[in-house]
């Protein structure tokens, strides 16, 4: 059979263990139950794997012929979010809910594991399957790195259900994908005192208020045009009472871009814009800057090959393209050791209600596109590891 045909003998497998995911959602490192059922799941199909990551899984499937070794990632945990969707597999645990899709991607790799071990014939090669936890958290890759996870893997593959295309219809282009995403903290330190009475004291608001002004000339003047860029301030914290020079301000933010050049000149302007701004108010400031994720950026021939994979599932009609986006994808952390692409599977279907965007308490999916999500993750590895 091939794997289009297995793909729909496990159509229903795979919505029920997306719907069990989705009713018993886990947090980025508290992946516990959802990680003893995978393995509950490789055990039935005789697929051998070890923990990782502390509730990561990392299974292998060897082929009958020896040959290069492919990667296939899954992540594992859910968010923070109180679900409001009124369906049978709603989140029974308040204030976890899987906003994201990753309990489909989780369903959709083991469907795939599925097709491939019976497969076996076709796989010239290794095929890994990553469970990965913590990718909300932006650590499970590195995790799942720094415990020998990507070892011997020639290519990785990837997939994000996602709800702003259409189901039907997949993007695999070439090129950046989503953002780098870090994150910094600004401390300021003024001289607190009497609110009438302002020039005895430094005043730590309109120092972090002029700071905060000053980072939004950074894109506009000191990033080319050309590029695509933002550094913004979500959060501020300062004062203690409407009449009292507050000494001290901490401002905390985010950055994100598509080249991974830009990502690394970040902390040094971030640091001189902060420093020079607070001195000209006669106060101090410190830059804590956390790396988070850098740019996914799809390699050209991974792009050109999973275009090639839809097709075989989808047909041409089912190669759509789709814009960059700004949000950030811990995958990137593997493109840093092997070529590789991320595909974004649509989910959107108004008719279905599945038309509300990522980390919303109401994000639902078309659960009829697991069936190209767990067909395209086998037919990537397939096809990959076919290549002489």
């Amino acid at each position: 059979m091939s794997v289009k045909e297995l793909s729909k003998k496990y159509k229903e497998y795979v919505i029920e263990l997306r719907r069990e995911f989705h009713q018993n959602p886990e947090p980025s490192w508290h992946e516990e139950r959802t990680s003893k059922r995978i393995k509950e799941e490789l055990d039935k199909m005789g697929i051998p794997y070890v923990s990782i990551a502390k509730t990561g899984v990392l299974a292998t499937i060897e082929g009958t012929n020896p040959g290069k070794t492919v990667a296939l990632r899954a992540d594992i945990d859910a968010l923070q979010v109180n679900e409001e969707n009124d369906i049978s597999y709603k989140s029974q645990n308040p204030g976890i809910m899987h906003a994201c899709g990753h309990d489909g991607h989780a369903a959709m790799l083991l469907g795939a594991a599925k097709i491939l071990s019976e497969m076996k014939e076709q796989i010239n090669g290794v095929v890994k399957l990553f469970f990965q936890p913590a990718e909300e958290a932006a650590r499970g890759a590195q995790k799942m790195i720094e415990e020998g996870a990507m070892e011997g893997v020639d290519e990785v593959f990837g997939i994000h259900l996602w709800s702003d295309l259409k189901s039907g219809v997949i993007s695999v282009e070439e090129g950046p994908r989503m953002a780098s995403a870090d994150m910094f903290t600004i401390h300021v330190k003024g001289k607190g005192g009497h609110g009438s009475l302002p020039h005895q004291g430094v005043d730590a608001v309109v120092v972090a208020s002029a700071i905060v002004m000053n980072l939004q000339s950074v894109v506009s003047r000191e990033i080319s045009p050309l590029e695509s860029a933002v550094v913004s301030v979500g959060q501020i914290q300062s004062g203690t009472r409407f009449n009292v020079i507050a000494g001290e301000a901490t401002l905390e933010g985010t950055t994100r871009c598509f080249n991974n050049d830009i990502r690394d000149q970040f902390p040094s302007i971030l640091d001189r814009v902060a420093k020079s701004t607070a001195q000209a108010y006669r106060a101090e400031a410190t830059l804590e800057y956390v790396a988070g994720t850098p740019a996914t950026i799809n390699e050209k021939n991974s792009s050109i090959r999973a275009a090639k994979s839809v097709e075989r599932i989808l047909g041409k009609e089912g190669v759509s393209l789709m814009e960059k986006v700004t949000g950030g994808e811990d995958f990137a952390e593997y493109l840093k050791l092997a070529p590789g692409v991320i595909a974004f599977v649509g989910v959107r279907n108004e008719e279905k209600g599945a038309d509300f965007p990522h980390h919303h308490p109401r994000f639902n999916i078309d659960e009829d596109a697991l069936q190209s999500g767990a067909a395209l993750y086998a037919q990537y590895a397939i096809d990959f590891l076919s290549e002489k």
